[in-house]
């Protein structure tokens, strides 16, 4: 069992995400760096279905076991309320085992995802000023963000129809694929995404909006 977990904190102007480097999409945010980490612990119990199949996943988490290897500036889409910084052991291709192993991450994050999809209501409460997407909606963002995830990892894909089943899973088997090699493929008129970090953002992103669902269900 993992005795210590390694956080990326990412420091905007207004919101801080404390990322979890070796679980891709265990990230939360907070408005300092210590509220971030109080919120990755309390998101602990809620990320351990999709990580309790691995053996280093721990049983108990509390700030004692979080150690920050590195603090890097957060953007404007920091403070949007997306992790956008790159650590700076993210660069790089990964080891095929680890680069492996977070693809079948990101494989349970949209298994998750799609677990609640199929319970949710079509129409979600809204929040205090009638604002949020119903579940459709959250469907069809996510598929279109990891429309545009997949071009960041340099595949040339165009988006599919949220509800043709069969063209989303495809999309997310090209992902994995890439996600699996360690490295991103070639596209020299694209800057890309280093493969460390996609996995991580494209799990908080699925996860994030699952967690929601859940939350806004009557």
């Amino acid at each position: 069992m993992a005795s210590t977990i390694r956080v990326l904190v990412e420091q905007g102007r207004r919101r801080t995400f404390a990322n979890a480097l070796t679980w891709p999409g265990w990230s939360r945010s907070g408005r300092s760096e210590q509220a971030a980490l109080e919120a990755l612990v309390g998101y602990a119990v809620r990320y351990a279905p999709v990580a309790s199949a691995d053996a280093d996943w721990p049983q108990d988490v509390g700030l004692a076991d979080l150690v920050v290897v590195e603090r890097v500036p957060g953007t404007a889409t920091t403070d949007f309320g997306a992790p956008d910084a790159v650590g700076a052991e993210e660069y790089g291709p990964v080891p095929v085992p680890e680069a492996e192993r977070m693809a079948l991450l990101v494989r349970k994050a949209w298994a998750l995802f799609d677990e609640v999809v199929a319970v949710t209501p079509p129409v979600l409460r809204k929040g205090p000023r009638g604002g949020g997407r119903d579940r459709e909606a959250i469907l069809a963002h996510v598929v279109g963000a990891e429309a545009a995830y997949a071009r960041c990892l340099g595949l040339h894909v165009v988006e599919p129809e949220p509800e043709d089943r069969a063209a989303v899973q495809q999309l997310r088997e090209a992902i994995a694929a890439v996600l699996s090699t360690g490295m991103p493929r070639d596209n020299p008129r694209r800057r890309l995404w280093p493969v460390a970090y996609a996995a991580r953002r494209i799990a908080w992103h699925v996860l994030d909006h699952a967690w929601e669902m859940e939350d806004r269900r009557d």
